[in-house]
């Protein structure tokens, strides 16, 4: 491609962009399509000769995007809602452009350094202490991973199996790492939780009491700041002093609600965070950055050196107090740079409307709640700490399950399912940066509709 042709088909590409960013609402947010049927439409094999870009660029908008689910759209409202402004497309682009590879200083000093310095940002508008070491990685199941392999290395030898505790609402992917890293299944204890689906403190201190009677060794407990299932809070500070008595590595999964501590009045809600040993929070999911960027911070990032660094000879360089070599601290070496997208959104919005804007998305999610919790056919089946709203219509697990299919196959909103208490429920997370209160009024409009022809 030459310059005067990327100028012609990168102009078609942004308006493409800029009139999709407008013109949102006006997609489907789930695809009515049948598994495979991409499969089926697209050529068998690829093209021996290139082809016509114009072309390319014509099947993308007639193939693929209405085959997409748009989890940018503001009525997507499934799993945790996310955000691909302009400012984070903007970046992706650039850094496309540049292509670094941040594995060492070297390879790309303006990748590493300024993901110092966009970390350090985020650290200070988070209130925590300035001795965390940050690092950006994919997602949030990768920032854990790592915690736990650290949390095993720093363990050091052990006389028994190695036990890893959570609670039972705790994201899926403290299992998986669990795994990953070596921990048998059996070996990693889900604590049950209290009304408000936090975890139990005393329960935490009897099962580690119990594992160690069986020889077992408890190396590491994960408390959650904003659980997948409910948006739950762990009482962190308990849980930390248990696990200081045992001598265990804690690691907070703040990945959902940690970025509501930009602003002050949330902070509270990380109270006993930045005591921890580790933690993870995801700018993808509510700072309004473009998948992907989990940033992981560690206490001491000796402590992941000890865990990680593994240095051949095509990859020794000359020795400088201040070239960070990031490979040296973690699992990939292949490093996106991925903080040019936060600097640019962290500077185009700037920490005051940032939080402002999460402030008004809370405080929606509650009026929202309020509404739904007066309907006599409906009830609100958790505290709203953050903009999560689980809920569930009184007629049922069958009727519930078949609203939440009539309210996505509609195209207007995408929710998502979970089952709480032995009761399915429905979520409702607001974060996508465009969501507004008219969206709301909408969904809610259309959940009644639907229940009232599904009577």
């Amino acid at each position: 491609m030459t310059p005067d042709e990327f100028r012609t088909y990168g102009y078609a590409a942004i308006d493409w962009v800029a009139h999709f960013l407008e013109h949102t609402r006006e997609y489907p947010v789930l695809p009515d399509v049948e598994p495979g049927s991409l499969v089926d439409t697209l050529p068998k094999s690829g093209p021996e000769q290139g082809e016509d870009f114009t072309q390319i660029l014509e099947d993308f908008e007639r193939e693929i995007v209405p085959r997409s689910t748009h989890w940018n759209h503001p009525r997507f409202m499934g799993y945790f809602a996310n955000s691909s402004p302009g400012e984070g497309i903007i970046a992706e682009m650039l850094a496309a452009a540049l292509n670094p590879n941040g594995m060492l200083w070297k390879s790309s000093p303006a990748a590493t350094e300024l993901e110092e310095v966009t970390l350090d940002w985020l650290r200070q508008w988070m209130g925590l202490s300035d001795f965390w070491f940050g690092q950006i990685l994919d997602t949030a199941s990768t920032s854990t991973f790592h915690a736990i392999v650290a949390a095993r290395v720093r363990k050091g030898a052990a006389s028994g199996p190695l036990t890893l505790y959570a609670s039972k609402h705790a994201h899926s992917s403290i299992e998986k790492g669990a795994l990953a890293a070596g921990v048998a299944r059996e070996n990693v204890r889900l604590i049950d939780v209290d009304d408000e689906f936090r975890m139990r403190v005393d329960l935490l201190e009897a099962a580690i009491v119990e594992d160690v009677a069986a020889g077992k060794v408890p190396f590491c407990v994960i408390p959650t700041v904003g659980t997948t299932s409910v948006a739950s809070i762990d009482p962190v500070r308990e849980v930390l002093a248990v696990g200081r008595r045992h001598a265990m590595w804690v690691h907070v999964d703040c990945a959902y609600g940690g970025s509501t501590a930009v602003d002050p009045r949330y902070q509270p809600l990380l109270d006993g965070v930045d005591e921890a040993d580790s933690l993870v929070v995801n700018p993808h999911k509510w700072l309004f950055v473009p998948m992907d960027l989990s940033v992981f911070y560690c206490h001491n990032k000796e402590w992941l050196r000890d865990a990680f660094s593994l240095v051949p000879e095509y990859l020794r360089t000359a020795g400088d107090d201040r070239a960070l070599n990031y490979h040296e601290y973690g699992l990939p070496l292949g490093r996106r740079f991925r903080s040019l997208k936060l600097w640019f959104t962290m500077r185009s919005f700037g920490r005051v409307k940032l939080a402002a804007m999460i402030h008004a998305q809370i405080e929606a999610a509650k009026g929202l709640a309020a509404t739904i919790a007066a309907h006599p056919d409906y009830e609100v089946c958790a505290p709203v700490h953050f903009s999560l709203v689980v809920f569930r219509h009184r007629a049922g697990d069958d009727f519930n399950q078949r609203l939440l299919e009539a309210v996505n196959a509609s195209g207007e909103v995408l929710l998502s399912p979970n089952v709480l208490g032995g009761q399915k429920v429905i979520r409702l997370a607001i974060g996508n940066i465009q969501t507004n209160r008219g969206d709301l009024a909408a969904v809610w409009a259309l959940l009644q509709e639907k229940a009232a022809e599904l009577k």
